[in-house]
């Protein structure tokens, strides 16, 4: 049987270990705009291939904060070095994969893809920290349950302080 503490010890790693991605992840809308990454080019499809809501200035600015926040945990909770690029390199270029997908199946920059929309920056974040042998079994699934609801809160306060559009 698993006890309280420590389930709470374990929420308390995987948003320590999270935190970068999910600041890469929601850096862009305090810090984008711009050109969009595909330059108005559409996919084989004829759809565009992640949008207008997908900008170079978004993703090098979500990179940033994102390292930026890596570095600190870097160096708080010795992690390894490369944790602080490659956790929100991984988040943005899960996002920017989410963006694909919703294109693909005709849904519009900022409209929603339920569960896709929550975790697919979630996804790119673990994939890519998987080579620093940082991620668990445990920890890998504790994120993926916890994020759903950080994410849609997160969402929804920044659409109440009118930073997004959409409350998802």
């Amino acid at each position: 049987m698993v006890d309280d503490m420590d389930i709470v010890a374990l929420i308390v790693a995987a948003l320590k270990f999270i935190f970068p991605a999910y600041c890469a992840n929601g850096a862009p809308v305090l810090g984008g705009g711009g050109r969009a990454i595909d330059s108005g080019r559409k996919f084989f499809d004829g759809k565009p291939i992640f949008g207008t809501n997908k900008t170079f200035r978004g993703f090098f600015f979500g990179l940033a904060i994102g390292a930026g926040v890596g570095v600190v945990e870097c160096l708080l909770f010795g992690y390894p070095w490369l944790f602080s690029v490659l956790s929100p390199l991984g988040a943005l270029l899960g996002d920017l994969t989410g963006a694909f997908l919703k294109r693909r199946i005709g849904i519009k920059p900022g409209g929603l893809l339920p569960i896709v929309d929550q975790i697919d920056f979630v996804v790119g974040a673990l994939v890519f920290s998987l080579p620093l042998a940082m991620v668990s079994l445990e920890l890998a699934v504790t994120v993926l349950v916890i994020t759903p609801p950080v994410h849609l809160f997160t969402n929804f306060v920044a659409y109440r302080l009118k930073l997004k559009k959409n409350p998802w």
